[in-house]
């Protein structure tokens, strides 16, 4: 099975959303991806496991959250999984992996997609569900025989 894998700095918001929605749309239209996230930092303030604003997101539509998980630290055996990486704000996270993980920079595609503290989640999911369904289309496209 392909491996899809999404990055962002806590595993919490962005990263868990683009998992979620992913997974939903690939169960629905059975396409033969798995799809997981990572964290590159991950926060101890967080409430829950995952953000409020991922979880009303993906009630409005009808995206399950389960299973239910904590945030999860990126590990360099997740990236070898993974035959698609995607970091969710390139100049947030592009840094980041280029000190933890070098090697990795440039396997990766890089989005721009803002956390909170740069935009709020009625602008950024709509986005980034954008990106999402691109990606989601570009996939299932390349299934297709």
């Amino acid at each position: 099975m392909n491996m899809l894998l999404f990055i962002c700095t806590g595993n919490y918001y962005r990263s868990r959303f683009a998992e979620l929605y992913f997974r939903h749309l690939a169960t629905e239209y059975e396409i033969n991806w798995h799809v997981d996230s990572r964290g590159l930092q991950l926060f101890s303030d967080n409430e829950g496991s995952l953000s409020q604003h991922t979880v009303s997101e993906c009630e409005k539509f009808g995206i399950s959250t389960e299973p239910l998980r904590l945030p999860m630290s990126l590990r360099e055996d997740d990236l070898v999984r993974a035959e698609v990486t995607i970091a969710v704000k390139e100049t947030e996270h592009r840094p980041l992996i280029r000190k933890m993980f070098p090697h990795w920079e440039e396997r990766i595609e890089y989005w721009e997609v803002h956390d909170l503290d740069v935009a709020p989640a009625d602008e950024t999911l709509p986005q980034l569900r954008l990106h999402v369904d691109s990606l989601f289309e570009r996939l299932r496209s390349q299934e297709m025989p």
